[in-house]
């Protein structure tokens, strides 16, 4: 898991993807991809603190 989010992290387009149901994480659960994708929107990660709210 750990893998896949570096590697989102260093492909922002793939993530557009996901965002968009235009792909998919290949072994991945419908809800842990949804959890993927929140962690990676500023509106819902405090990076200071590195908390969810």
């Amino acid at each position: 898991m750990i893998n896949m989010i570096q590697y989102l992290e260093k492909n922002p387009s793939l993530l557009t993807l996901l965002k968009e149901n235009k792909a998919s994480l290949v072994g991945v659960t419908e809800l842990e991809q949804k959890a993927i994708i929140t962690s990676f929107d500023e509106d819902e990660t405090c990076l200071e603190t590195g908390f969810w709210h």
